[in-house]
């Protein structure tokens, strides 16, 4: 009895298309030689596939949220976390003080000088001739002009520079807990993803492995899809990684760096920030904070000018005194007495009017003109590049949201109907689910650039909470360089994406 090759290899085809399921073949009896049959390829192809037992494979589609249902413990909201930063982030506890400091500062430029107590001695002999003349004065300034209440001015224009700080370090925190956070979610998405992957790789290295007992794969393929999966499984650890350090840096804007790694609840998929470009740019460039900032220093400005005008007209320095004469009147052995006495005094301007100090508040006042125009142009060259990021981002969320993974998921779905049939193999099926889970990985990395520029967006920029608020008069940091987060270009479909 011979028993046919082609049934042989048929059966052998069977057991590595069902995923490695064994398939018992019958052994044709011994009625008579087979004869060789010809068959078109479709045909022999269609027969091959009808052979063996065939492994149910449910089609497998990825989806976001995975790792909040598997999560041990309570879940972190974002409104959970801006109530911790609110409460335990240093900056904002810094900002509080620097508006305690500049009303201190304020309340003491108003504050009128001290009187002077003194002793005054005259004409002071001792032995037998005793004499002279002791006493005590009191002096007193008189700030004139209103110089005090002026000088004030200044200090008042510096606390409202430190409470507009304050708000604009309520928005950068704000918005630094938001994009933290976000990161997070969008990492713990991609881990699950990216771990997905790699359980693809290695249930493709081990059919290649099958494939090649049976001789229809050699060694080269093997390999392949071995170097595939070793790197799909670095590339999940390199995720975990990049959780973990997302996390540390969520903890640290929050000012809790000791807290214990979580997961955060959300959905990346949800509530996209909706922006219009050139309006989300022109409100940047009109209504940011550091705009108000920049003219509250010319108003600071000013008010020096308006100070320092007024330094030139003296102040009245005014004494009096009571002082004892010892001296004996007439030859009675009796002193003059008490006696009272006066002074007024006062600087004449004659030398010094002050005139540098004028000229240098002037030349500040045109500094803090051009240091406005200088910012709203800042904002609008940085809040371009943000955009871009943005829009690029949010067509391509919306291209593999509506188009592309759809799609991708349909070719999957028919290629585990063909297989079912047995016209399709195993490898294709793993393959296509390969490229599902691919574009999963790019989706959501289009997400998180949605999310994070357009947080960046409506924060006016303002994206790094612990980055101290400046001081009043520093005006060169209401725009700083860590203020705007430095853009990745976002990779257009097919492009190597920017993480592992």
């Amino acid at each position: 009895m011979r028993v046919m090759p082609g049934l042989i290899a048929v059966a052998l085809a069977g057991s590595i298309f069902a995923g490695g399921v064994q398939a018992r073949m019958p052994v044709p009896q011994p009625q008579e030689e087979a004869k060789p049959q010809t068959q078109t390829a479709p045909q022999q192809e269609h027969e091959h596939h009808h052979h063996g037992d065939i492994r149910p494979v449910e089609a497998e589609y990825p989806r976001q949220g995975r790792a909040q249902e598997r999560a041990q413990g309570a879940l972190l909201t974002l409104e959970e976390l801006q109530k911790m930063a609110r409460e335990s982030n240093p900056t904002m506890r810094q900002a509080e003080a620097q508006i305690r400091a500049a009303r201190a500062r304020r309340q003491q430029a108003g504050l009128y000088p001290n009187p002077t107590v003194g002793y005054a001695g005259n004409e002071i002999r001792g032995g037998s001739f005793g004499g002279g003349e002791q006493g005590f004065f009191v002096q007193q300034t008189l700030v004139t002009a209103g110089k005090l209440r002026l000088n004030g001015d200044v200090f008042a224009q510096e606390a409202k520079l430190a409470e507009i700080e304050a708000t604009e370090q309520r928005g950068r925190v704000e918005s630094a807990v938001k994009l933290a956070y976000l990161r997070v979610l969008a990492a713990q998405e991609l881990l699950e993803a990216r771990r997905d992957l790699a359980k693809i790789a290695v249930d493709s290295a081990e059919t290649q492995k099958r494939l090649m007992n049976t001789g229809q794969a050699d060694e080269t393929e093997v390999l392949e899809a071995e170097v595939e999966s070793q790197r799909m499984r670095l590339s999940a650890r390199m995720q975990e990684n990049t959780l973990h350090e997302e996390w540390r840096s969520l903890a640290a804007v929050i000012g809790q760096e000791e807290m214990p790694v979580a997961t955060v609840a959300g959905d990346l998929e949800r509530d996209w920030p909706e922006l219009n470009e050139e309006e989300a740019v022109a409100a940047i460039a009109t209504d940011s904070p550091a705009l108000r900032i920049a003219e509250g220093e010319t108003l600071r400005a000013k008010a020096v000018l308006a100070s320092a005008r007024r330094e030139p007209i003296p102040d009245v320095t005014v004494r009096g005194g009571l002082e004892y004469n010892n001296e004996l009147i007439g030859g009675i052995p009796h002193a003059t007495g008490w006696q009272a006495n006066a002074g007024l005094s006062l600087q004449i301007p004659i030398f010094n009017h002050n005139q540098g100090n004028i000229a240098a508040a002037r030349a500040d006042i045109d500094r803090a003109e051009q240091e406005k125009k200088r910012i709203a142009l800042t904002l609008r060259e940085r809040a371009a590049a943000v955009v871009d990021q943005y829009a690029n981002a949010r067509l391509m969320a919306m291209e593999y949201r509506d188009e592309i993974l759809p799609r991708a998921k349909k070719a999957y779905g028919l290629m585990v109907e063909k297989y079912a049939l047995m016209l399709a193999s195993y490898p294709r099926v793993l393959e296509s689910q390969k490229k599902l889970y691919q574009l999963q990985t790019e989706y959501i990395m289009a997400l998180e650039g949605v999310w994070t520029n357009g947080i960046a967006l409506q924060g006016y920029l303002l994206t790094d909470g612990l980055e101290a608020p400046a001081r009043p008069g520093e005006m060169d940091r209401p725009v700083r360089e860590t203020n705007v987060p430095v853009p990745e270009r976002m990779m257009s479909p097919g492009e190597s994406m920017p993480r592992p």
